[in-house]
Formats: structure tokens, C-alpha cells, sequence
């Protein structure tokens, strides 16, 4: 079974490794390339630092994360909590990969008004700072970087949708916005139909949801949004 991987580096390599050692062959092709912003985070003293990427993570310099390494840090799943400690954040604390409910760890875990920092990406969604600021928690937001869509669909992937049958079976999609690039690029391309025609695996239903409004058959949504369930699901439909 070959399956496009088509979220951004680093996680499009090291996703591909599992797929390989799950006996699967990946096509590493990455439609979003994530970039820095180099905005600064602000002065000033904050109760909590959010954290609802790995990108936001890397974002951080030595200077940031000596800063930030006694306050409690709230971060949206596991793999972005592991980065967080392994870059000496001590007292981090994980939501399960959703951002409702990391704003229900926050609000369980520190006093209304405690002041938040969330250093997120350029195309970042209303939650959790919607749900914080509703419950008294001022959220200063940074964005720290941003997700560019490559030009053109990546030739390998092209290729492989234009053989006959597709040498394509099925597509790993990690957010909504690659998602939209993906299905974007397929029909610059001229490639949607093929496309459409495979087995697409969706860590959410928001990530699904542009694929869905498109008319595609098999969209299939992971149980949790992290990626052991989408890989987990993945093997179950192999």
C-alpha cells in the first residue's frame, strides 16, 4: 500500500519512517512548508504559556525557554508536550490533542485572570483563546509562524496520480490547511479526479471537512486527533 504523506517537515520524514517500519511505502511529499515569523515573544509576566503546535515549540530561542521554563506550560497533545520538555520546559501539561479541551486544563488549573501567552501560527484557529477569554483569562497571541503552500503540486505525486490504475492508495492529511493545498494543487494540476478516488485519512473532522465538502467517498477520521489513532486506523483499512 502506497500512501501520499503530504504534511509539512519535519514530521512528513519522520512519519514516513513509521510508515516503513508498519511494512506500508510512503510517498514523503510535503505541500506546506513551515516557516519562521521571527516575531518576538512580548515582555511582560504570564501565568501560562499555550502551546498548540510542535511548531510553536521550535519557535522558541534559549533566551524564551529560560524564561519560560518554571511557568506552566500547556500543551495540546503528546507530541508536542515531549518536545516541550525535551527544550527544558518543566512543568508542562497535556490536553489529548484537542484545544477545547486544553482550555479546560488551563481554567482547571490556574485562577481566572491568570494571564495566558500562546505562541501560535500565522493560520491559527479560534480555540482554545475563544474559550479562555470567555472564562476571564486575557490571551496574548504571537504569531510565531506560518505554513506557505508550495506552488505546484510536488512532480512525484503528479506522477503517481497520473499512472493508470494510480500508483496512489491512500493520503495521510494532519490539518485542515493541508488539506485544502492538497485537494488546491490536484486540480491545478488537473489530478482531482484521481485524487478524489483515494482512501483519505483525516486526524479530525475539521481536517476532513474540506474533503468532505468536495464530494470525496472515503474520508475517514481518526477517533482521537493524535497520530497513533490515525496510524492505528490507517492499518485497520489496509
Amino acid at each position: 500500500m502506497r500512501i501520499w504523506v503530504a504534511r509539512p517537515e519535519p514530521g512528513a520524514t519522520r512519519t514516513g519512517q513509521r510508515l516503513v517500519a508498519m511494512g506500508l511505502t510512503p510517498l514523503v511529499a510535503p505541500v506546506l512548508t513551515i516557516c519562521p515569523t521571527g516575531s518576538a515573544l512580548p515582555e511582560g509576566a504570564f501565568a501560562g504559556l499555550l502551546l498548540t503546535s510542535a511548531n510553536g515549540v521550535a519557535a522558541l530561542n534559549a533566551a524564551d525557554r529560560m524564561r519560560f521554563a518554571t511557568i506552566p506550560v500547556f500543551a495540546v497533545g503528546g507530541r508536542t508536550a515531549t518536545l516541550a520538555r525535551r527544550a527544558g520546559l518543566a512543568d508542562v501539561r497535556e490536553a489529548g490533542g484537542d484545544a477545547v479541551r486544553l482550555a479546560a486544563l488551563v481554567c482547571a488549573s490556574l485562577p481566572a485572570g491568570s494571564a495566558l501567552l500562546h505562541v501560535t501560527g500565522a493560520e491559527g484557529k479560534t480555540e482554545p483563546a475563544l474559550s479562555l477569554r470567555a472564562a476571564g483569562h486575557p490571551v496574548t497571541a504571537v504569531v510565531a509562524y506560518a505554513a506557505e503552500a508550495q506552488p505546484v503540486l510536488p512532480p512525484a505525486v503528479a506522477d503517481a496520480l497520473a499512472a493508470r490504475p494510480p500508483s496512489l492508495d491512500a493520503v495521510l492529511h494532519y490539518s485542515r490547511r493541508s488539506a485544502e493545498t492538497a485537494l488546491a494543487l490536484t486540480r491545478q494540476a488537473g489530478r482531482s479526479g484521481a485524487f478524489g478516488v483515494l482512501r483519505h485519512y483525516c486526524l479530525s473532522g475539521d481536517v476532513a471537512a474540506p474533503l468532505v465538502e468536495a464530494g470525496f467517498a472515503t474520508c475517514l477520521v481518526a477517533a482521537r486527533p493524535d497520530e497513533e489513532t490515525l496510524l492505528a486506523g490507517l492499518m485497520a483499512g489496509t
